[in-house]
């Protein structure tokens, strides 16, 4: 009888280490303290102490704003900074995040770490959950769209609202207040597809 030897798997990072990571790197790379990036993203200071050290669980609306101040999406915040680059990306390494407000659920889908103006994101939103975000001006243009997967989907883009079904997909940019919201007794899903324009030259 033959003995199997398996290797142990490695646990799967935590995902609020992954985001403190994710902000201190970026914030020092802008050269910013916590007291300007509080300033830029209306964020407290203690509040992203606490994220930066990874001991608070925030909101997708905190970190939206947080991504909003460091010039970043979202999808961002989440990507494994440490994971080599490789333009393959495999469903074992994807890790799941879950907003503790509204209980919605998403995972990037692209490769970590590799050059490419473009993120493919997957998300479900739970039935009855909303979700406002405010979309602020950012330093770099991005723009998006959604892809009903599954069930239906009421976003708001500043003052018009679309009701996307399975199917649909909407092209937006972000740089306006956007409400996502199922009002279904389903959950829906959908990818989000976004690409950065290019970064303006530095101001002198």
């Amino acid at each position: 009888m033959k003995e199997a030897i398996a290797a142990a798997a490695p646990l799967p990072e935590d995902i609020n280490a992954r985001i403190a990571r994710q902000v201190r790197a970026r914030r020092s790379g802008l050269g910013l303290t916590l007291e300007s990036l509080a300033a830029r993203c209306r964020v407290s200071r203690s509040m992203l102490s606490l994220i930066e050290r990874g001991e608070s669980s925030p909101t997708a609306v905190v970190l939206e704003k947080i991504a909003t101040g460091l010039g970043l999406p979202l999808a961002s915040l989440f990507a494994d900074s440490a994971a080599p680059i490789d333009p393959v990306s495999r469903s074992a390494g994807r890790v799941r995040w879950r907003d503790p407000q509204s209980g919605y659920v998403r995972r990037n889908i692209s490769p970590a770490n590799f050059p490419s103006p473009l993120q493919i994101v997957e998300v479900e939103l739970p039935a009855g959950a909303r979700v406002a975000y405010e979309n602020a001006e950012r330093e770099i243009g991005i723009h998006q769209q959604i892809w009903v997967r599954q069930g239906s989907l009421e976003l708001t883009v500043g003052r018009v609202t679309y009701r996307l079904d399975e199917d649909d997909c909407l092209a937006m940019q972000l740089n306006q207040p956007t409400v996502f919201r199922n009002r279904t007794r389903r959950s829906v899903r959908y990818l989000v597809v976004l690409a950065s324009e290019r970064a303006p030259a530095a101001r002198r």
